[in-house]
């Protein structure tokens, strides 16, 4: 194991950097049981408020002024505070805003506490230390819950695939980072919209008519059963968000194939 650790440090600068910090990070707080309120009565203004001064209108994230900023930074402590006293009570909508919103802010947590770092992926041991996807954790409830597990275990099973052009891993690749808190009364609007702006990236999504290919980010290869069981499927399930007339003619027809496109783990800095 030791001649392991050796090469991984050899191959991998960063990976010393997980080794020095290792283990959970809690963020939110304990509340106890009657205290906690159904959905509708937590408020995502505070992280509306944060959104709009830190993050500009391709989603990037301005990390250094929100890290030079005291009081942005304890106003994201006291809004994950808030987040832990749901009682997960809510409808469909409620559920996707508060989830979304959730993941979005621990990933805005995570990177802060890092800042200044290049990628998400300086901070994601596979082997030992710390793994922002999986250690970093927001108590809800009577649990604490990862990204992981707000991305695989909750998200993903709500029958929703775009929430994959919502949630976003602080990376270039990702769909953008909305400069607005998602509200159940706006979900709709808002997850259309986003999808919309993934797919009219041409660095995330582009057509070759004479090849028949779509050429795509991978997180439609990553989470693509999540849009349906075939390339045809996943291909109608997004063509009502394609701007360009004739690829989203044939992405509704199911015709062409698909290739993946390289994913930037390059931070979303607004520097």
């Amino acid at each position: 194991m030791i001649w392991l650790v050796l090469l991984l440090i050899a191959l991998a600068p960063d990976f010393k950097n997980c080794l020095a910090i290792g283990g959970d990070v809690i963020v939110g707080i304990t509340v106890d049981s009657s205290q906690r309120v159904p959905l509708e009565k937590i408020d995502h203004s505070a992280w509306d408020k944060l959104l709009k001064k830190h993050v500009d209108d391709r989603g990037m994230v301005n990390y250094q002024s929100w890290q030079d900023s005291p009081a942005d930074v304890q106003l994201l402590d006291q809004y994950l505070a808030h987040l832990s006293h749901s009682n997960g009570q809510g409808t469909k909508e409620q559920q996707l805003a508060f989830w979304i919103n959730a993941y979005n802010a621990v990933t805005i947590k995570g990177i802060l506490r890092e800042y200044p770092t290049t990628s998400v992926r300086n901070h994601t041991a596979m082997l030992i230390g710390y793994n922002i996807w999986k250690n970093l954790k927001l108590v809800v409830g009577d649990e604490q819950f990862s990204l992981d597990e707000i991305e695989h275990q909750i998200l993903r099973k709500m029958n929703e695939p775009r929430i994959h052009f919502a949630i976003v891993c602080a990376s270039i690749g990702c769909p953008r980072l909305l400069n607005e808190a998602y509200t159940a009364e706006r979900m709709e609007a808002q997850l259309a919209g986003n999808a919309r702006h993934f797919f009219a990236d041409p660095q995330k999504f582009r057509y070759e008519a004479s090849r028949q290919t779509f050429y795509v980010s991978p997180i439609l290869d990553w989470f693509g059963a999540d849009f349906g069981d075939s390339t045809a499927a996943r291909l109608k399930a997004i063509a009502p968000y394609i701007s360009h007339e004739t690829a989203a003619q044939a992405a509704a027809e199911g015709t062409g194939s698909m290739s993946f496109v390289e994913y930037d783990w390059g931070l979303n800095d607004r520097k």
